[in-house]
């Protein structure tokens, strides 16, 4: 799917259309030049898809990357862009422009939601308004035809997370789940997105020990 994979494919791998009333996450993470979807720009975009086992348990399946090309005008701030480290006009960055990067990421997208029996994607992210404010602005600019996302509906792992452990930062929360978290790889759309991930799954998983002690 990407230029990141995962784990390798599980064996008794389930399709989710029973699981969450068929629709299939899918997390997404951005990295952008501020905070507005309208005028800033979008630079990095990131999806990770999940799988299921017989026994209802989650775990990362694979990811996919796309570096992006500001928008013609887009805005860039330069707080944004000293959090997230990235030169925009690098050289050797492989950005692409957003037409480009939404139609790779959508149509793997679409293939997972057909490969596990769904009918529609819903966005999984760390204060997930924000992820999908910047996708569907970019929608939007691109006029993408068959967006596989629900439009305003998510599943945000900052509740999720402030519910099973107490916890609503990022690097705070996937500690206390006690999963791997590097400060120096925090601020890339692919390593947030894994991590992310690795959360929503964790507190999946919790639920279903949780159902059968």
């Amino acid at each position: 799917m990407s230029d990141n994979y995962a784990n390798p494919a599980a064996a008794d791998f389930t399709p989710m259309g029973h699981r969450f009333r068929s629709f299939l996450p899918i997390v997404i993470d951005v990295e952008t030049g501020g905070f507005n979807p309208h005028t800033d720009a979008l630079l990095q975009i990131a999806a990770v898809t999940l799988r299921m086992d017989s026994s209802g348990y989650f775990e990362r399946d694979q990811t996919l990357s796309r570096h992006v090309v500001p928008f013609e005008g887009a805005n860039l701030e330069p707080a944004s862009l000293a959090v997230n480290g990235i030169d925009p006009w690098h050289p050797l960055r492989p950005a692409i422009p957003e037409s480009q990067a939404l139609s790779d990421v959508f149509k793997e997208v679409r293939r997972a939601v057909r490969d596990n029996e769904c009918t529609r994607a819903i966005l999984v992210g760390h204060n997930a308004a924000f992820d999908l404010a910047f996708l569907n602005a970019a929608i939007e600019r691109t006029a993408i035809k068959r967006n596989p996302f629900h439009p305003f509906s998510t599943f945000d792992t900052v509740t999720l997370a402030a519910m099973a452990y107490g916890q609503t930062v990022l690097s705070r929360a996937a500690r206390a789940a006690g999963l791997e978290w590097n400060d120096e790889s925090a601020h890339s759309a692919t390593y947030d997105a894994e991590r992310t991930a690795d959360l929503f799954c964790s507190v999946i998983n919790l639920w279903n020990r949780s159902q059968k002690d």
